[in-house]
């Protein structure tokens, strides 16, 4: 019976594909014990224990993008964090870690006890806390290839998918127009009314929001039909005939195979959900980071089933100017999603289980 701690919280994108390759393990080794290192705070709290495991918090490392006077705690925040992580881990068999703020304490902290580490990095542009722990570990995977650095030899596993939106997927794969055609209906929408979602990742965006709201009298004019992901800390809009805003989609893969177009942050998660099952995108990448969003989706856009814009060209006049456009590119996109990271999860357990067995 072996010890695994997952380290990867904050946002979904951190989470989800964390717990799908916890799963595949518990499921391969169900006598071992898993427990995942978060932050107060963090989705992980509500993600975490709904889908049957434990969590304990670690203290958080806070890192401003820009230089302000939250730097001076940097050391004596990372300490205690590295302090925890070590009290965690001293007892434990492995680490897998997906990147963000808790899990560059817990790299440091396995690397001083000598327990491996296999690393998965989900964005094309590799986050600073993976970097780092590519110093201390050759167990390394990527969801896309990487082109410098550490991550250029690691193993291409691809992002893993939820459940839903894996069940989906090979529930659609027998019939994809059947399946778009039942997801709508599922989701109470005439089959003959175009479908646009749009979403802001995990936490909402104000930025998106906005001109969602300037661009709907347009929209409704032209007998389009919007769900609206606006955030569960956005305030939530009033509700039509033709406008279906939410605080959280609960059903994401029947959105993501109704929708005729979906216009969203480029997050490393939502790129792979959307290439599963999604069929045309515009995607408007977050303009603060090291750029990932951006690289995220240009795969997408060179198969023919995304356009990239950046945020500050986004507004209502643009949305409703190009609307026609965009969904008209939608109807020329393949009906089909795709495979290519039905088997992630898999590949990764399998990693941790070559890393496990090499310690």
């Amino acid at each position: 019976m072996a010890s695994i701690v997952f380290a990867g919280g904050g946002t979904a994108g951190h989470i989800e594909p964390a717990l799908a390759v916890a799963r595949v393990w518990k499921s391969q080794n169900p006598d071992d014990s898993i427990t995942f290192l978060g932050t107060t705070g963090g989705l992980e709290n509500e993600l975490v224990p709904a889908a049957g495991f434990t969590l304990t918090n670690i203290p958080k490392v806070s890192i401003s993008r820009k230089p302000s006077p939250s730097w001076l705690r940097i050391p004596s925040d990372l300490f205690a964090s590295v302090k925890t992580c070590h009290a965690i881990l001293k007892s434990s068999d492995l680490l897998v870690g997906f990147g963000g703020y808790v899990s560059a304490p817990a790299y440091i902290a396995a690397r001083v006890l000598g327990v491996p580490t296999v690393i998965h990095e989900a964005n094309a542009k590799p986050g600073w806390a993976n970097r780092l722990g590519a110093l201390f570990t050759p167990y390394l995977a990527v969801a896309y290839g990487v082109n410098k650095g550490l991550f250029t030899d690691a193993l291409i596993a691809g992002l893993p998918l939820r459940n839903d939106v894996s069940e989906a997927l090979t529930s659609a794969e027998s019939d994809w127009v059947k399946a778009r055609k039942d997801a709508k209906a599922r989701l109470g929408i005439a089959s003959d009314k175009a479908l646009v979602f749009i979403m802001g990742g995990s936490q909402g965006s104000v930025a998106l929001n906005s001109v969602v709201a300037q661009a709907l009298p347009v929209l409704a004019q032209k007998g389009i039909f919007v769900i609206h992901s606006v955030g569960r800390k956005n305030e939530l809009p009033s509700a039509s005939d033709s406008y279906r805003p939410l605080a959280y989609v609960d059903s994401m893969a029947d959105v993501y195979l109704a929708s005729d177009l979906i216009i969203a942050r480029s997050g490393a998660v939502t790129c792979s959900e959307f290439r599963a099952l999604g069929r045309y995108a515009l995607f408007v990448p977050l303009p603060v980071g090291n750029g990932e969003q951006f690289h995220n989706a240009q795969g997408l856009v060179a198969d023919g089933r995304a356009e990239i814009i950046d945020q500050k060209d986004f507004n209502a006049s643009y949305l409703t100017s190009h609307i026609d456009s965009l969904l008209k590119s939608a109807q020329g996109a393949p009906l089909e999603g795709s495979t290519l990271d039905a088997e992630a999860a898999i590949k990764i357990a399998a990693l941790a289980q070559h890393a496990l067995e090499q310690r």
